[in-house]
């Protein structure tokens, strides 16, 4: 076994593999060295603050590649300005490299408008800041979509969701300012179907019903009733029915009668009017509180002290101290007038005695 291992043969056959081995690893380095320019570097040329058109004939010339992103815009440089190279410059590379160029654009990135139509105002806003459009002018215009936004504007035209502005663009936004109220419906009777909605939809109504007397949508069936009648006053927002045939008005002359009679309140104008009087105002009556009663005296009562007099006793005393009182009296005129008394003598001297306290004392005659 050993001995056919060490053959001359079979060593020859080994060394002649080993040599093809090595030469083949030999010109597979070398075709590597030669494809990819081994040793052959080329510094990294500085454009940066240079024109993009400039930086790209420079790489030119230097046998490099280039790929050219455009960075966020910055408003301090120019627009078209390298403002970053990869590799750094300086830095060497192999003849054919790409070098990347980081350039300034023209303008903002573009950003996509949202859809923010019959959306409220508020949510609208915060929408468009968000993806970096400004907004300018708020305008009103009468709508039945009160505080929705219609439309969105640029430079005065308008703009639909999606569509891409630069950033920071400045928009302007249409909003709803609500139905207006106390309008006249518009006369829509003889039109077409398809000319009626655009006569109410530019009155700022809703179509409602349309009733098509074949039973078909033809948009060119001719109206011939209609529902609020024309020139009532409503609400804007508010749907008018519409009623649709390919007849004429004179043939329809029935049918309209019975819808007038359905949707027309009749006023029955020979019923006299209604008076109204006014109600007396009943008077409420009132309750006085009547007076408290005064307090009542108590008369004091008899002590044990006092004695008890006689009631026949009390009754004749003051009968006999009067007429003392009347004698005493005469006594005293008597006396004190001695020549009347000399010269009429034989007259009886009468004295007439008032009482001074309660009850009255009785005249008496004293002879």
């Amino acid at each position: 076994m050993l001995k056919s291992l060490f053959n001359w043969k079979v060593l020859l056959n080994l060394i002649v593999a080993i040599g093809v081995f090595v030469g083949l690893v030999w010109l597979t380095f070398r075709w590597l060295e030669y494809h990819t320019h081994h040793g052959q570097e080329i510094p990294v040329p500085n454009v940066v603050n240079k024109s993009v058109q400039e930086a790209i004939r420079i790489l030119d010339d230097s046998g490099l590649d280039y790929e050219v992103d455009s960075f966020n815009y910055d408003p301090k440089y120019r627009p078209f300005q390298v403002l970053q190279v990869y590799p750094v410059p300086g830095s060497r590379v192999k003849d054919g490299r790409a070098i990347q160029l980081r350039v300034n654009p023209r303008t903002w990135a573009k950003v996509e408008v949202p859809d923010v139509i019959n959306k409220y105002s508020g949510l609208a806003f915060q929408r468009l800041e968000q993806v970096g459009l400004k907004v300018g002018d708020t305008i009103y215009e009468p709508s039945i979509q009160k505080d929705a936004v219609i439309r969105i504007l640029y430079n005065g035209n308008e703009v639909k969701p999606k569509t891409k502005l630069a950033r920071f663009s400045t928009v302007d936004v249409v909003i709803g300012s609500g139905p207006l109220r106390n309008i006249a419906i518009p006369n829509v009777v003889g039109l077409t179907v398809k000319e009626a909605r655009q006569v109410i939809a530019r009155s700022m109504f809703e179509v409602g019903i349309v009733d098509h007397e074949d039973g078909s949508k033809d948009e060119s069936d001719v109206i011939y009733y209609q529902d609020p009648a024309a020139g009532d006053v409503r609400d804007q927002g508010m749907q008018i029915d519409l009623w649709a045939s390919k007849r004429t008005l004179a043939e329809l002359s029935a049918k309209i009668e019975q819808l007038n009679s359905t949707y027309r309140m009749k006023v029955d104008t020979a019923l006299p009017p209604i008076q109204y009087q006014e109600m007396p105002v009943r008077e409420e009556p009132s309750y006085e509180v009547p007076p408290a009663p005064a307090p009542r005296k108590e008369t004091p009562k008899p002590s044990a002290e006092t004695p008890k007099t006689d009631v026949s006793r009390t009754n004749t005393k003051p009968a006999a101290s009067a007429t003392e009182t009347n004698r005493s009296k005469t006594t005293s005129l008597g006396s004190g007038s001695g020549t009347a008394s000399g010269t009429n003598s034989s007259k009886p001297a009468t004295a007439t005695v008032k009482p001074a306290e309660k009850p009255k004392a009785k005249k008496l005659v004293i002879e």
